[in-house]
C-alpha cells in the first residue's frame, strides 16, 4: 500500500484524512441542523451541543492534520487535460475549504462560549470565553455560525461536482485517484 502521495495518485493517508473530513463534515451539519429544532425539553438539547462541538473539533483537527500533511507530501502531477483555469480553480476551493472550515470552528467556539461562561466538554476540558457577553452578540454569532456552515457545504459540493465532471464529462482519472485507483 502506497502511504505518501506521489506523482500519480494519492497516498494512503491522504485518502484516509480526506474521507474522514468528508464525514465530520456532513455528520456535523447534518446534527447541526437536527439540534436546532430541538425543544429545550428535549432529552437531546442539552445533549446535541457537546457532541456537535466534539465532531467540530475534530473536524478542524482533522483539517489541520490535513494541510499539515499536504504541506509534508507533494499533490500528485496534474492531469494533463486540466486547463490552466482548473487547476486554479481547484487551488482555489481546496484554500477556499481549509479556511471555512477554520472560520467555521472558531465561530463555533464563539457561539459556545458568547455568554461570557467557559464551554465544558465531559467534564474534563474547560474552554474559556474569548469575547465579554453583550447583548444580541449570541444571536449574531449564531448566524454568522450558520452562514459559515452553509458556505462550507457549498463549497464541498462544488468541490464534489467538479469531482464528478472530471469522472463523467472529462473520463480522466481526478476523483479515481482519491479513491485509491
Amino acid at each position: 500500500m502506497l502511504w505518501r502521495n506521489n506523482a500519480d495518485r494519492f497516498g494512503a493517508v491522504a485518502m484516509l484524512l480526506h474521507w474522514l473530513l468528508a464525514a465530520a463534515l456532513f455528520g456535523v451539519f447534518g446534527l447541526g441542523l437536527w439540534m436546532v429544532g430541538l425543544t429545550y425539553y428535549d432529552p437531546w438539547y442539552h445533549r446535541s451541543p457537546v457532541l456537535h462541538a466534539v465532531i467540530g473539533l475534530a473536524l478542524v483537527g482533522l483539517t489541520l492534520l490535513r494541510f499539515i500533511w499536504r504541506w509534508a507530501t507533494p499533490l500528485p502531477a496534474p492531469l494533463p487535460n486540466h486547463s490552466r483555469f482548473e487547476r486554479f480553480a481547484g487551488r482555489a476551493v481546496h484554500l477556499a475549504l481549509y479556511a471555512a472550515v477554520l472560520a467555521l470552528g472558531a465561530s463555533g467556539y464563539l457561539v459556545l462560549t458568547a455568554e461570557g461562561e467557559p464551554f465544558h466538554l465531559f467534564g474534563q476540558l474547560s474552554l474559556p470565553p474569548l469575547l465579554a457577553a453583550r447583548p444580541g452578540l449570541t444571536e449574531f454569532l449564531g448566524k454568522l455560525h450558520a452562514a459559515s456552515a452553509w458556505t462550507l457545504i457549498g463549497l464541498a459540493g462544488l468541490h464534489a461536482a467538479a469531482a464528478l465532471k472530471h469522472h463523467f464529462i472529462d473520463r480522466d482519472r481526478t476523483l479515481l485517484r482519491m479513491l485509491g485507483r
